[in-house]
This record gives structure tokens, sequence and C-alpha cells, in this order.
């Protein structure tokens, strides 16, 4: 029943984001907030607002942890191109995630690492031992390419798509083969394995903001696999996240296409000359620069500028001055996001 309805609501994702004329405007923005919610998981914290100004600005001023989001993004497009070129998902796919959001050089954690997973908290039971990774090159590297056999061949590990992303997670967290990271890049983990698979055909459906809300279930059942062999809540568990995940991202892209038609009817109501793509460019990411229109279409940062100071005239768009610089907010996308 739970695979059923997670494989429904997953159908019902991608199907609604195939449609779109301009996915770009979708995956843009809700992968930042995954980007967001997946740090907040590791405790690093930022606002929207700061994420917005150092995504659109040269600002040097950026604060390590909106540093550390932005580096989650990039890695999760490096993870995407990765299996495009690939067809597959392979060991250095996954390094090079974890490097990009880390910015560090290192691969997978040396022998000599006492990597233990420690109850955090301050209950009567914090600081006990809850997980101690496997150690030993040999034994990692050996769990790793298992991993990745049962990711990618279908031949010999036939299972339902959706069923290999939940047992792939729950394998790569117990392998946790980086010295730090491995959270962040079990989530990305997750989405291209859906991608992977052809369940989603573009990286939208992100599980974070579910995990954050249930954060204490999502280590219970993760560690009763290790300690109990009990999958099936695991399964569950993740089963339901993949179901309401989609959802509302369903719901969400939803009021982002009736807020883009609106935004559409009303500026082509004042502004008849308004170039199609200066619209659904300001739906990319809530704040924009001309730098970012500047294309085939509009040749130059002068005219662009132009168009975007337009909307901001008939309050489509708030200008906002950051630093040395002209950015445009569309606040109604903002809104969106942040409910």
């Amino acid at each position: 029943m739970k695979l059923a309805e997670a494989n429904r609501s997953l159908g019902k994702l991608d199907g609604i984001s195939s449609k779109l004329p301009n996915p770009k405007m979708l995956i843009n923005t809700i992968s930042l907030q995954e980007a967001k919610s997946s740090s907040e998981i590791e405790n690093i914290f930022t606002t929207d607002d700061e994420l917005y100004k150092a995504l659109s600005t040269t600002d040097t001023k950026i604060s390590p942890s909106a540093k550390e989001v932005l580096r989650y993004r990039e890695s999760l497009w490096a993870g995407v191109r990765s299996i495009e070129q690939e067809g597959r998902i392979s060991l250095s796919t996954i390094i090079d995630i974890y490097q990009t959001i880390k910015e560090t050089k290192n691969e997978i954690r040396p022998e000599q690492s006492g990597i233990r997973i420690i109850k955090g908290g301050r209950s009567r039971t914090s600081g006990e031992i809850v997980y101690t990774p496997p150690r030993g090159d040999k034994l990692v590297n050996g769990l790793l390419q298992n991993l990745f056999e049962y990711i990618n061949d279908e031949e010999r590990y036939k299972a339902d798509p959706l069923l290999k992303m939940v047992i792939s997670h729950y394998q790569f967290e117990a392998i946790h083969p980086f010295t730090d990271g491995n959270g962040r890049t079990g989530r990305i983990l997750n989405t291209l394995v859906l991608i992977n698979k052809g369940l989603l055909t573009y990286p939208i459906l992100y599980l974070s903001s579910y995990i954050i809300d249930n954060k204490a279930s999502y280590y219970h059942y993760l560690n009763g696999v290790s300690a109990r062999g009990d999958w099936k809540r695991w399964l569950v568990y993740m089963l339901e996240a993949v179901k309401v995940t989609a959802d509302y991202t369903v719901f969400k892209i939803e009021e982002i296409m009736s807020q883009f038609s609106e935004t559409r009817k009303y500026i082509e109501k004042h502004l008849q000359k308004m170039e199609y793509s200066v619209i659904e460019a300001i739906f990319t990411q809530p704040y924009i620069k001309a730098i970012h229109i500047v294309g085939d279409k509009i040749k130059s940062r002068n005219t662009a500028r132009k168009y975007l100071d337009q909307l901001s005239d008939i309050g489509v768009l708030e200008l906002r001055h950051i630093g040395n610089e002209n950015v445009y907010i569309n606040n109604d996308l903002v809104r969106i996001l942040e409910n």
C-alpha cells in the first residue's frame, strides 16, 4: 500500500514537472530550498534572505553557512551531470559530491579515523555511542562496490526502483564512507537514484524538509535496521516521506505556476512589449540581476536592466541596492517558497 501510494505521488510530480514550459523555473528555486533544509539537518543554519543575496551578488561577505548551502546545491548539479554522462551512479560520482560539499580533496575516510555516531541532545543518554561504522580500507571499499552494484545492476538485483532508493540510502549511511558530510551526500544520492531509474525527469524531489520535521523518527528507524534488522519500519517511514514530499512539491509547483500566470497577465496588461523570456527569468530564482537575463533574446545588460526597471516600476519586482549592485526581488516567489 505505502509503496503504491508513494509511486503514484511520485508519478504525479514527474508528470506535472514534464509539462512545464521551462523546468528551470522550478528546479533552481526548489533545489535551493532543499540545500537549505539539508544543511539545517546538520545544524548549518542560514536565512533565505542571506542565501538569495549570496546567489545573486558578488558580495564577498557571505557567511560560511551560506557558502556551505550553496556548495550543496552545486554538488547536486554535479551529480546530475555525472549520471547524465555516465548513465549510472558510480563511486567517483559520490566522491565528487562529497568533495564539493566539504570543499576538500579528501576521499574515503582513512582506516585510522575512529568515526562513531554519538547520540546528541541533553538527555541522560546523550553522548552514548549509537553506531560504529565499518573500518578498514578493504572493507569499506568492498561495501561501496556492493552498494553501487546493487544500484546499477538491474539483472542481478531486481527491485522496485523506489525501494532501491530507500535501501540504498540506508546502506550508504551505514557505510558512512566519509569523515563528514555523509548525511548531505546521502540525501543527494536519493535524488540521483530516482533520476537514474527514470522515476523523475528533473531533480525536484527532496526529502530534507520531511526529515527535519520527523528527525527523531528518521534516526530511530535508521538505527533500527542496524541494531535489530527492522527494515519494515524504515521502509514505511521513507515511503511516507516520498509520498508527503511529492504531494507537497506538486502543491508548490501549482502555486508557482498560478502566480506565474497571474504575473504574466498583469505584465502584459501594463507592458505590452515585455519579453516573455524576462517573465520566465524572474521565476527562476527570487533575487535576480540584469546579467541573469542576458542571452539569445536580450543581448546587453543595459537592455536587461531596462526591462527589470520597468517591472520594478509597476510593482512586480522590488529594486534593492546590495553593496554596489542592483538586485531585483520577486516577492511573490519569495512568499511561496518561504511558506
